[in-house]
Order: structure tokens, then C-alpha cells, then sequence
């Protein structure tokens, strides 16, 4: 299986799908074009809302595709990398459920005293669709806001409709992964003015708070999800090394909890907790000007400054 990964872009003014492979992104309509695949334009977002009624077919197009460049066949036909362009979001999540307290190390930094394990269940909250900028995109920090956070986490994207999945059955509903830098306003996660102390719906929302992408990677190309090295650096400084191999609830029992709730759709995203070494645990915050960089091993890195609104 060749690694790629799936890619919306825009350059001058046109915005389209790209194919990534070998950190370089090609235009996905002459790739498939050159190799017989689909013809017309592709989009991310039908792709993604109808991953899996698209099928084995519509992969292995992708992939053929993926291989012709691996293989110099697409260079050799004229089809160059391209420049000059901008990525934007690899497509528009449908919902973003987000995992609270994930890693033990991270609970433990910012103080949370969590249930032993056979006794809990994943703690979701939701955040805001909206809130998603692709890399390069600035992060604004809101006047109400002073103590601004950082946290990636692996971001698993749903590509098959399920309800009562079973935790061996869940990967068959994944189409693949990408970053997620959940930024919160910390301080704007609680609340005095009711007795429910806390608000990760509005610390966690704002407009630009969901630094999302660079692409998405799909399924077959990662091989062992549950064992990712992830990384967040901030001005240079390693903030966050940890790995996915570190979470409390794993990935399928995420999807099983989730969809015990309610019926988890193509498109939806399941952004599955951060380990340790975000801001708060270390009694530092973001500044405007600051660059984040988050990273995660096969899949890639986004990179967002931050600025005053």
C-alpha cells in the first residue's frame, strides 16, 4: 500500500482537489485523468459524505493515481507538483466530538481526578464545526480571552453511517485521519455565574479555534493508528511529544461509546484527546505573534499563529 493523502486546495482564484505523495501535492483531476480514473472533478467533501458508497472503486482510483507519481509515470506525462498554491481545509467536518481527559498524564496536569478506568466511560463534548481553519490560517484570540491553549490530537474522520458499533467492527467505519490543534480559552472554560463549573463549549468554539488538516490520510495508509508519535511545538520550543498508543479509551471504543448515543455519519469527526504538555499544566499561555506547529507521525503537520482580535 503507497501512503497518500487527500488534499482540497486553491490557486489563482480555483479551488480544487490535490493528491499528496512524498510531501507534494498534485492536482487529483489530472492525475485520475492520466491513469483512467474519474474524469470529472473530484471533491473532497462529496467524497468524504459519501465515502462509503463510493467504495473500493473510487480508493483504488486514488491510489493507482498515487502510484503513477511514486513512480515517475505522472512526470513523465507533464503532470509537475504544484506551487503557488494555498491549502485550505481538507474538507468541512459534519460534527466535531471531541475526547476530554483522554491521556492519564494530561488529567494529571491539569489536575483531574478521573474514575478508575473499568468503572468510566469516554467523557465527548462537542465543538463547533465552525471553528475550523486549515494551516496557515491565523488563530484569533478573542478581546474576552487571556490564557489561550494549545492541544493536538488525532483527529479520526467517520466515512460509514453506524449505530451500536461494536469495538471490533469500528475501523470498518473510518475513512481516515488527520490533525486537529483544539485551542481553548482556558479561562473562559469555567464559569462562576452557574452551578455548572464548566463551559468547554464556549472556551473551545470560537471562530479559528479548530486548526484542522493538513489532508486527510486514508485508512489503508496508516497501519498502526493506535501508535502515533504527536507532537506540538510552540516558536520552535517543544511543547507536546506523546503518542496515540498513550490514550485512556482507544479509538474503536470511542466510536462503540459514541455510537451508542446516536447514529455517527460520514463526515463526522471524532477528535480523540491530547497528551500532556499544554500550556495550563506548565503556567504558560499563548501571545499573539506565537507559531504553533502541530504534528502527528503519517499523517503530517499544520502550523497557525496566533493573533489579537
Amino acid at each position: 500500500m503507497i501512503w497518500y493523502a487527500i488534499a482540497t486546495y486553491e490557486r489563482d482564484g480555483r479551488v480544487a482537489a490535490g493528491i499528496v505523495v512524498d510531501g507534494a501535492l498534485y492536482d487529483a483531476q489530472a492525475l485520475l485523468a492520466h491513469t483512467g480514473g474519474e474524469h470529472a472533478p473530484l471533491d473532497v467533501d462529496a467524497l468524504v459524505a459519501n465515502w462509503d458508497a463510493a467504495g473500493a472503486g473510487t480508493l483504488e482510483e486514488l491510489e493507482r493515481a498515487a502510484r503513477a507519481v511514486a513512480q515517475g509515470e505522472a512526470q513523465a506525462a507533464g503532470i509537475a507538483p504544484l506551487e503557488g498554491y494555498r491549502l485550505r481545509v481538507p474538507f468541512t467536518p459534519r460534527r466535531i466530538f471531541a475526547a476530554a481527559s483522554n491521556y492519564y498524564e494530561h488529567a494529571r496536569e491539569m489536575g483531574t481526578e478521573l474514575a478508575p478506568r473499568e468503572e468510566s466511560t469516554p467523557y465527548m463534548f462537542m465543538k463547533a464545526e465552525t471553528s475550523v481553519v486549515p494551516t496557515l490560517a491565523e488563530v484569533v484570540m478573542p478581546a474576552e480571552a487571556q490564557r489561550v491553549d494549545w492541544e493536538v490530537e488525532l483527529a479520526v474522520v467517520i466515512g460509514r453511517a453506524g449505530r451500536h458499533i461494536a469495538v471490533a467492527d469500528a475501523f470498518e467505519h473510518v475513512a481516515g485521519y488527520t490533525v486537529l490543534n483544539d485551542v481553548s480559552a482556558r479561562d473562559l472554560n469555567r464559569r462562576t455565574d452557574y452551578p455548572f463549573k464548566h463551559d468547554w463549549f464556549r472556551g473551545k468554539s470560537f471562530d479559528t479555534f479548530g486548526p484542522f488538516g493538513p489532508w486527510l490520510v486514508p485508512r489503508a495508509c496508516i497501519a498502526e493508528p493506535q501508535n502515533l508519535r504527536m507532537r506540538l511545538a510552540v516558536n520552535g520550543e517543544m511543547m507536546q511529544d506523546g503518542s496515540t498508543s498513550e490514550m485512556i479509551f482507544s479509538i474503536a471504543e470511542q466510536i462503540h461509546y459514541l455510537s451508542s448515543i446516536l447514529t455517527l455519519q460520514p463526515g463526522d469527526v471524532i477528535a480523540t484527546g491530547t497528551p500532556t504538555g499544554v500550556g495550563m499544566g506548565r503556567g504558560i499561555y499563548l501571545q499573539p505573534g506565537d507559531v504553533m506547529v502541530a504534528s502527528i507521525d503519517g499523517i503530517g503537520s499544520i502550523e497557525n499563529a496566533l493573533v489579537r482580535a
